[in-house]
């Protein structure tokens, strides 16, 4: 009787996971840990697998944070947008604003790395056209959605950051105490609101700073030589 041949290594991805299950389990972790926090054997752990098991399916983590990006662009609806090139750059403007306060993860891995997600790129396509139909040329116009951009994403690292700050506190911030202890002869303005200092700070007013910087975008004289 001829010895029983060793059985062939299977070839292909583990049967047990899936793509999609990889990409809805970093999903939860980036939501609930932040990007810094999600690493493949992170990632095995929540799928009660093995590290080794998720590389048939991605290469890396970058590809891992691109699948899923492009995940969420693709399944995010679009709005109806206004015909005004103005109301149009506010209403993308600020629907891009209140997707990534959502996803502040996203905020984290856009800021810190060279990644994009091509379904995402509809934003930028429809702030530059608001901003050519507005009146600029497209060189303007790619200035114009530059300087929103980095609004965007110092606003709300800016508010993560101080968040995280006033969460860990067991009393008024470093920043509060500072304010509150300042003198009228030297910071008159300051000490005028020093007592509503972390109340004013709080308040979420990014529709109204939107508007107010891309009115003073479209209409300054800055924007309209070429850069």
């Amino acid at each position: 009787m001829p010895a029983e041949q060793p059985r062939a290594k299977p070839v292909g991805r583990p049967p047990h996971l899936s793509l999609d299950a990889i990409i809805a389990a970093a999903d939860r972790i980036l939501q609930t840990e932040g990007a810094g926090k999600l690493s493949m054997r992170r990632l095995a752990d929540e799928l009660n697998s093995a590290p080794m098991a998720l590389y048939y399916h991605v290469r890396n983590k970058d590809e891992l944070l691109l699948l899923v990006m492009e995940n969420q662009a693709r399944n995010t609806p679009r709005p109806e947008l206004p015909e005004d090139p103005r109301e149009r750059l506010i209403a993308v403007s600020t629907t891009l604003y209140e997707l990534l306060a959502d996803r502040l993860w996203i905020i984290q891995v856009l800021a810190g790395d060279d990644l994009m997600a091509p379904s995402a790129l509809w934003f930028v396509e429809e702030m530059i056209g608001a901003a050519v139909d507005y009146g600029h040329t497209p060189e303007q116009a790619v200035y114009i959605y530059r300087t929103i951009w980095y609004s965007i994403v110092g606003d709300l690292i800016i508010r993560v950051n101080g968040k995280h700050r006033r969460s860990r506190a067991t009393g008024p911030t470093y920043e509060d105490q500072v304010v509150a202890g300042l003198g009228s002869g030297t910071h008159p303005h300051l000490t005028s609101v020093a007592d509503r200092w972390a109340d004013l700070n709080a308040r979420d007013t990014h529709r109204q700073g939107l508007a107010a910087i891309i009115d003073g975008l479209l209409r300054s004289d800055t924007t309209t030589q070429d850069r």
